[in-house]
């Protein structure tokens, strides 16, 4: 694992929406994420630093390996984030080890030209929506293959599901399927503090202060809220054979310097 006194000058993210930034701002003014604001804290410590990201909404790892590993290792990276799989496990298919032999194929080709490689676990999904309870096995098998494939190369694992914060809704998006504006500034935080980075700490894994869920019909409200909104929506895209990543490209597919003068979202 690399010390504090490691530089990084090139860094490069592929994944999916959690790389791309959904749920941490919009498509009108623009999407920030854990990927942006990793940017962000390594310019702050070292500004000559470029940044590009080629992940895209609704890819599967399937997906990021055949369409972002080239352009990546065309950059030449010596610092990469990898994060796939979460549109994989929701699939009526998913298959573990399919998954991660991707991953093991992304993590190899990177590690191997001389890049440092992090990734991250997955929550438990089932503490921020209920009905993804069938899936706590699915999850469990992901993490245990992106550990395993990990050790294997040298790739940094942050274990963001090994913290009861994780499950708590304020660090997630209304759709509760993407982290919020806190919870990528979490996500950053962890993959700095595994990293070991300068100015980095395990801060990301203390809770939030204790605040009262709601009860009754507005729970219920609520609930009714999200089925109408976005379950509803996502099932039709998946009936439908569409993706919300249909006709999207990465959004920042070439190196470029990182403006650093962004303040982290508080907790609250």
């Amino acid at each position: 694992m690399p010390g504090t006194e490691t530089t990084y000058l090139r860094y490069v993210a592929l994944g999916d929406s959690q790389t791309e930034g959904v749920g941490d701002g919009d498509d009108v003014t623009g999407l920030r994420g854990f990927a942006d604001r990793l940017a962000e804290h390594l310019a702050r410590h070292e500004p000559a630093l470029q940044y590009a990201n080629l992940a895209v909404r609704g890819r599967l790892a399937a997906h990021i390996h055949t369409e972002q590993l080239a352009p990546a290792l065309a950059l030449r990276p010596d610092l990469a984030t990898v994060v796939a799989g979460v549109n994989d496990l929701l699939r009526p298919g998913f298959d573990a080890d399919e998954v991660c032999a991707h991953l093991d194929a992304m993590f190899g080709a990177l590690t191997e030209q001389g890049a440092q490689v992090a990734t991250i676990t997955v929550p438990d999904l089932s503490r921020v929506c209920p009905v993804a309870r069938p899936l706590v096995p699915r999850v469990t098998a992901l993490n245990e293959g992106i550990r395993r494939t990990a050790r294997r190369h040298g790739v940094i694992v942050a274990e963001t599901a090994l913290h009861p914060v994780a499950g708590d809704p304020r660090l997630w998006s209304p759709d509760r399927l993407h982290a919020g504006p806190l919870g990528h500034e979490r996500i950053a935080a962890a993959l700095a503090h595994a990293l070991r980075l300068p100015g980095s700490d395990d801060t990301w894994t203390h809770p939030l202060p204790p605040q009262a869920l709601p009860t009754g019909v507005r729970a219920v409200t609520a609930e009714l809220r999200w089925l109408a909104g976005f379950l509803g929506p996502w099932l039709l895209r998946r009936l439908t054979g569409r993706s919300s990543g249909d006709g999207r490209t990465a959004k920042r597919p070439l190196l470029l310097p990182v403006q650093a003068d962004r303040r982290p979202v508080t907790d609250g």
